[in-house]
C-alpha cells in the first residue's frame, strides 16, 4: 500500500515544545535566523504549546488579542512580546553582535 503525502499527519511543532528550555531554544533559533517577522508566529506556537488560555491569563492579554498579535506576519508591540515571554517563562537577552 502506498501513501500519499496528503495522507501524512500534519506536523505541529507545538507538540514538541514541552518546557521552558525547549521554548527558549526554539525562540533563540528564530531570533538567530534573523527573520523578525517570524518571531510573532514563533511566540504563537510557543503559546499554543503552553496553552493559549493559560498564557492569556498569565500575560494579562485576552485570548483573542493574543491570537491576533501572534499570527504569522503580525507585528506585535514590544510590550506584548515582553508579556508573552514572561508568561512563557523565558526572557529576551541582548548580546553584542561582534565579540572582540
Amino acid at each position: 500500500m502506498t501513501r500519499k503525502i496528503d495522507d501524512l499527519p500534519e506536523f505541529d511543532l507545538a507538540e514538541y515544545l514541552d518546557g521552558e528550555e525547549a521554548i527558549s531554544e526554539y525562540l533563540n533559533q528564530v531570533i538567530a535566523d534573523g527573520d523578525m517577522s517570524e518571531l510573532a508566529h514563533a511566540l504563537g506556537v510557543a503559546a499554543r504549546a503552553r496553552g493559549m488560555t493559560e498564557v492569556a491569563k498569565d500575560s494579562g492579554i485576552t485570548r483573542e488579542a493574543l491570537y491576533k498579535a501572534l499570527r504569522p506576519g503580525a507585528s506585535p508591540r514590544f510590550e506584548t512580546v515582553a508579556k508573552v515571554c514572561q508568561a512563557l517563562g523565558v526572557k529576551l537577552v541582548a548580546q553584542p553582535l561582534h565579540v572582540a
